[in-house]
């Protein structure tokens, strides 16, 4: 959708370090401190936000309604107008916006958690399955993205070789990126806050890229790091495939002149929408994206280059696929932040795609970026945002 009857703008973008378990926390200590970092940098308070929208899973925490313990990190009194979606946080951006669009608010708190050591993450999402067909038969996430690339490899469109340099230039671009700035053009002073350069360990040291999978036994079982260039499913190898972690994100939306006078360069949502491929993955051609290409179009990414693009791509296969779907020539840097390969809190990725490019805006890094965020297997359900900074 673009042409919108006002003017929103992400204004404020924070994310947890990202740990790969967090045993001691609960998703309201886990959130606290990014909530508070995300309003300090709008300095604004709770009582200043006219509509709250989070995304996370109850299947990740194994409990029901636990979207509504978390609000305690929120502060659900006085009553406040809240909306939840069983979604990646990025779905939630896309209600508070069209809320604002509606005039029904001026302001949006919109966060996103994910616990994705609280189970067996590869077992929790064969869930989204088709049930009658699929689902039974328990193909998980890593051995679906399997099938797609080795559906790019035969169709040559990559190599083994190309997909070792994706995840190469992701996971140094998270290095290089955790140094970077966060806080250019924010008009009223706020604390640092934490940066998520790359997953953490159980410590909190930074993890090294053993922890991007796992051996597991012939039950599923975890039993240790595995190494980069082994295995996981042909042809995908462990470095090919995202970390396992938890983490939180939270973004600050605002309409017009309240944008402006929060930041000094916004990012401003030009055009965002979301499309689903079909539910049967036989019928999909993997190779290729059509629902993000037809979401892109009718967020007007193809109206104008963009220089950025933040991209959900939770393996380097799909990777392929989007550049693909989304027509991003060499000019355009991708995933500058690192991306899902060096940080995949399940449920806050997404959200934190749209941050990422934000911030970049935010400090002049960007003056066009596109982000998208993706939900389910093989790229099913998928959401591109246009964000643009005011001309300087």
């Amino acid at each position: 959708m673009t042409h919108a009857a006002r003017d929103v703008a992400i204004v404020a973008f924070a994310q947890s370090d990202h740990r790969r378990r967090t045993d001691g926390l609960s998703e309201v200590e886990t959130l606290m401190p990014v909530l508070h970092d995300a309003l300090g940098q709008a300095g604004l308070a709770a009582r200043d936000i006219d509509f709250t929208c989070s995304g996370s899973s109850d299947y990740l925490a194994g409990r029901a309604f636990s979207f509504t313990m978390a609000l305690d990190g929120v502060g659900a009194w006085p009553p406040i107008a809240e909306s939840h979606v069983e979604t990646d946080g990025a779905w939630a951006l896309y209600e508070a916006w069209v809320k604002i669009l509606t005039g029904a608010a001026d302001t949006a708190l919109v966060y996103a958690f994910g616990t994705s050591s609280a189970g067996d993450i590869r077992d929790v999402l064969t869930r989204q399955l088709d049930p009658y067909y699929l689902a039974p038969l328990w193909p998980d996430p890593v051995a679906l993205a399997a099938l797609q690339a080795r559906a790019l490899i035969d169709a040559g469109e990559t190599d083994e070789r190309a997909l070792a340099g994706i995840a190469a230039r992701s996971r140094a671009a998270a290095a290089a990126g955790a140094a970077v700035p966060q806080r250019q053009g924010v008009r009223r002073p706020c604390g640092t806050g934490p940066r998520a350069g790359q997953p953490r360990g159980d410590d909190g040291r930074a993890a090294p890229t053993a922890w991007i999978a796992e051996t597991a036994d012939a039950k599923g079982t975890a039993r240790g790091p595995r190494a980069a260039d082994d295995y996981v499913v042909a042809p995908l190898r462990a470095r090919d495939c995202p970390p396992i972690g938890d983490g939180a994100a939270a973004v600050v939306l605002a309409a017009g002149d309240t944008a402006r006078r929060i930041h000094d360069r916004p990012a401003w949502i030009r055009g965002i929408d979301h499309r689903v491929e079909a539910h049967a993955l036989g019928v999909r051609d993997l190779t290729d994206s059509p629902s993000t290409r037809l979401a892109a179009t009718h967020a007007g990414a193809f109206d104008a280059p963009v220089d950025t693009a933040e991209l959900h791509a939770p393996f380097t296969s799909q990777e392929v696929v989007l550049r693909k779907a989304l027509r991003l020539g060499d000019d355009v840097t991708v995933n500058p932040s690192g991306g899902a390969l060096a940080a995949n809190p399940v449920m806050a990725t997404g959200l934190i795609r749209l941050g990422e490019a934000a911030a970049r805006i935010h400090r002049g890094a960007s003056d066009r970026a596109l982000a998208h965020a993706t939900a389910g297997p093989c790229l099913q359900q998928n959401l591109v945002a246009v964000l643009e900074g005011e001309t300087r």
